[in-house]
């Protein structure tokens, strides 16, 4: 078992569909006959896998993979992180990101559970963090700059 501090960071899943796609919001993207491609064992992946009802899910190796072959394998959409589908729309006038998301990740750190002295210690670091800037300009150097801070805990 794993203790949390709040969340650090906010990370959006969406979807990316060809540019004259029917498919205009999140919730259209779950009907029968859509083929959705994810990276096996992302996040998103296993997210997906329990909550779609109608679409199936095609699977490729990694991101990197599934995103490219999206296009080149005809699929009615991909999965996946959204600053990274929109690097890749940025370069493929053919597609486009959809507006909102499917899922929210929330980046934190754990401990194992029941370490009640250290806990405190980090959830407070955490939000040091958060305050002073530390996370966005994390962020920005690694060129992440779509990823979000989440707002301090209790927010």
């Amino acid at each position: 078992m794993i203790d949390f501090t709040a969340p650090y960071v906010l990370i959006e899943g969406t979807y990316m569909v060809p540019l004259h796609s029917p498919l205009e919001t999140i919730a259209d993207v779950d009907r029968s006959g859509v083929r959705i491609a994810v990276a096996r064992g992302s996040a998103y992946d296993l997210h997906l896998t329990r909550t779609l009802k109608n679409a199936a899910l095609v699977c490729y190796a990694t991101a990197s993979l599934a995103v490219p072959q999206f296009v080149a394998d005809g699929l009615e959409a991909a999965a996946g992180v959204r600053q990274p589908l929109l690097l890749f729309a940025k370069t493929h006038p053919d597609v486009r990101v959809m507006d909102g998301r499917f899922q929210l990740i929330e980046e934190a750190m754990g401990i194992p559970r029941g370490r009640s002295i250290a806990m405190p210690y980090l959830r407070a670091f955490v939000e040091e963090m958060k305050a002073t800037g530390f996370v966005a300009q994390a962020l920005e150097r690694s060129s992440q700059p779509d990823a979000t801070v989440a707002p301090p805990a209790g927010n």
